[in-house]
């Protein structure tokens, strides 16, 4: 717990795994029961909501987690709640390290006001999107590189574990950014100052912009990905052929041989070069066969 803006306002700060701290907070701030639910639920979409009657605004926003999960990131809901001057954030392990940068906003501007502090915040997070961003694009340009000298499953499994962790980026982007745009028109909106509503479209901004680069890497990643799996289609395709002309060449000197062999009376089945001429018929046999599917084939 620490004051700031004068002394007028408190941040509280609310380790979601404390149940009995969240009790005791619950019942000395008088926080409902559906925003204390909502801010404990990790499953919970970025959202906002006003309660009128005690004035209170719960904020989720989604935050990306800074350890990658099975190769990919991934985000995590952090709830915060605004009432009577105080601001309550609620954080997990994924989440602790958004404690820090309310750490350092204090410390550069401790007469801010709990709005202030808000949107501050939200701008910051929407930031923390950036390096995973830029780290998925050199990783794709890495994966891009290897699978021009030799496509491997590795590599490509690889590249679905970016498509997948760019899909979390994408989605919690584009909730973050509808959940500003929304508290925009919200009925808090009036209760803002100028400089609180600056702040509020400059923490916008920044959301749209971290989706919208999510968005451009998710568009390449996935014509990327498209444009190997026609390559390797098409080498599929290409072997399928490959084998088909060889398995039907492979017939040619079983066909003529066995017109040998039957006991019917043919040229040569008597001479001393009867089997180098059914061989030579066969070869000759055979590159026409190859050369008029070559032809089809092209």
């Amino acid at each position: 717990m620490r004051s700031f803006n004068e002394g007028k306002s408190t941040w509280v700060q609310v380790d979601e795994r404390d149940m009995t701290r969240i009790g005791n907070l619950q019942e000395k701030y008088h926080l409902s029961d559906e925003m204390v639910l909502y801010s404990l639920d990790t499953h919970e979409r970025a959202r906002v909501e006003y309660d009128s009657e005690t004035a209170a605004v719960l904020v989720i926003f989604n935050v990306p987690q800074r350890q990658k999960v099975e190769n990919h990131y991934e985000t995590s809901p952090m709830a915060f709640i605004l009432k009577e001057g105080r601001l309550f954030t609620f954080t997990n392990g994924d989440t602790n390290y958004v404690n820090e940068m309310i750490e350092r906003l204090l410390h550069h501007n401790p007469s801010q006001s709990p709005y202030s502090l808000l949107f501050h915040t939200l701008f910051l997070i929407s930031s923390a999107f950036y390096p995973l961003i830029e780290e998925v694009n050199n990783e794709r340009t890495r994966l891009n590189k290897k699978l021009r000298e030799k496509t491997t499953n590795k590599s490509l499994i690889a590249m679905s574990d970016l498509d997948i962790g760019l899909i979390y980026l994408l989605t919690a982007t584009k909730q973050n950014a509808a959940l500003l745009q929304q508290m925009g028109i919200q009925r808090m909106h009036r209760m803002l100052n100028d400089t609180e509503k600056e702040q509020l479209e400059d923490a916008l901004i920044e959301a749209n912009q971290a989706m919208e680069m999510t968005q451009l890497a998710s568009q390449i990643l996935e014509q990327l990905s498209g444009t190997y799996n026609n390559l390797l289609n098409n080498n599929l395709n290409d072997t399928m052929k490959f084998l088909t002309v060889w398995s039907l060449i492979l017939t040619v000197p079983t066909i003529v041989t066995g017109f040998f062999g039957m006991n019917v009376p043919l040229p040569f089945s008597d001479s001393t070069f009867g089997a180098a001429i059914a061989m030579l018929i066969s070869l000759v046999l055979a590159i026409w066969m190859l050369v008029a599917m070559w032809r089809r084939i092209k």
